[in-house]
């Protein structure tokens, strides 16, 4: 099952969220609880941010990470040291491993890019043991992204491309309160929890928040990549606009919001 989210490469990826999901990942597993000694399979690893987070936090048996791209799966193995940490390119909906082979089954900014997100839910609860956790977190892009909404209602004005792409944007599977605990409690899970987790986004002037999305990285990446050389520019001057707000380029600061759930297996 392909995923929805578009890659070209690990810098500019790292620059556009994967510096912002290592911030995140400490605050999805306290949430997601730890015991030594457990056996955790990371869903949608990406670079690694969740993994290596793990590994840091608690003496685990083992962490079993995949993820979809090739492209990540290429650049986590590169990054890891660690014995107890195995790495594969394999799919959220039909992951190669066997029933309850796992204590816990986490998803870091994974599911809203599942289009059968449902499904990936209940692959993760086989592969996790009765009494073992089933968590995940997703971005909240309607209210709670407010640096990305910035440019996606800047595009919707522009053009009917443009409020295509919000559309999309905004409304991505699991983002809205409460489905994915839903999704959870559809798929069998039980004493589901919700909760919302907030980081700050710190970019350092424009050209640190706008360089990997004109570039062509993630879903606003993509759209960008559609645009002809004119409509590039203009897109480029109105974010620019935006993000300054009449004040000179510099630091700016966005608070951002994750929505996390977590079930248990019975």
């Amino acid at each position: 099952m392909a995923s929805s989210f578009n890659v070209q490469e690990v810098a500019g990826y790292e620059q556009l969220m994967g510096r912002w999901s290592r911030k995140l990942a400490p605050l999805f597993v306290e949430f997601s609880g730890l015991v030594d000694g457990e056996r955790i399979l990371d869903v949608g690893c990406g670079t690694g941010s969740l993994t290596f987070t793990l590994a840091k936090i608690a003496s685990l048996a083992e962490i079993a990470a995949i993820d979809y791209s090739p492209v990540f799966v290429e650049e986590a193995i590169r990054r890891n040291t660690n014995p107890r940490i195995k790495i594969q390119q394999a799919d959220v909906c039909a992951l190669p491993f066997e029933d309850a082979e796992f204590d816990r089954a986490l998803a870091l900014l994974v599911l809203h890019f599942v289009p059968e997100a449902g499904k990936a839910v209940a692959e993760m609860r086989r592969t996790v043991r009765p009494g073992g956790v089933v968590a995940a977190a997703v971005w909240d892009h309607l209210g709670g992204m407010p640096g990305m909404r910035m440019m996606v209602d800047t595009v919707a004005v522009l053009s009917e491309r443009g409020r295509q792409l919000r559309s999309r944007y905004c409304f991505q599977p699991m983002m809205l309160p409460g489905e994915m605990k839903r999704t959870f409690i559809e798929q069998g899970l039980s004493n589901v929890e919700e909760a919302e987790l907030i980081i700050r986004m710190d970019y350092q002037n424009f050209d640190d928040y706008w360089a990997p999305i004109a570039a062509g990285e993630g879903p606003l990446g993509k759209y960008m990549a559609t645009l002809d050389a004119a409509g590039r520019m203009r897109t480029n001057a109105a974010v620019r606009d935006a993000y300054e707000a009449g004040r000179p380029d510099g630091p700016r600061s966005f608070a951002n919001v994750a929505w996390a759930v977590r079930g248990t297996v019975p």
